[in-house]
């Protein structure tokens, strides 16, 4: 297993739109094992392949305190969706940038399991925010594309500063 490279706002690369799985597989499933290990290692609650640069519709999520539940959700879709909650949300793809962002309160989701086995699921408070945002990534969106144009400028210029001062 290996940690995969997270890809940073405002690469090009985190505005692709992912492929639906054609067959879940033994890459698809060593895909998901390394995404999973990679949002561990990086202290993070969800990852959609799209930041690994891999554009293939797959999210792993695990809310859980003692991360001791792996979610791993291939080809998601929500499937309805109710009520506006407004919560504080950061991303792996842009660090130390935390912003209110209104989402749908609670989701229904529909997706296959590691197995390609297909399940549904309700989901609510952070599990519901981050199947949303993570689903986000799949489509090439980011949560700073909530935010007012200045405030997403304003984050942009400071992670091209972050890069730069890395590259030196």
């Amino acid at each position: 297993m290996g940690i995969l490279t997270i890809l940073e706002f405002p690469d090009e690369r985190l505005r692709k739109k992912a492929a639906a799985v054609k067959t879940v597989d033994d890459a698809i499933r060593k895909l998901v094992d390394e995404m999973l290990e990679t949002m561990y290692v990086s202290k993070g609650v969800g990852l959609a392949a799209t930041q690994v640069n891999v554009h293939q519709r797959v999210i792993v999520i695990d809310v859980s305190e003692d991360k001791s539940a792996p979610l791993c959700l291939i080809n998601p879709e929500i499937i309805a969706k109710d009520g506006v909650e407004e919560s504080e949300e950061g991303c792996l793809s842009v660090p130390g940038f935390f912003e209110k962002v209104k989402r749908a309160e609670h989701v229904k989701v529909r997706a296959l399991d590691r197995n390609g086995k297909s399940f549904e699921f309700d989901a609510r408070d952070l599990l519901a925010v981050c199947v949303q945002h993570e689903m986000d990534h799949l489509d090439g969106k980011l949560f700073v594309d909530y935010l007012s144009p200045l405030k997403r400028q304003r984050i942009k210029k400071k992670l091209e500063k972050a890069h730069k001062m890395e590259q030196h």
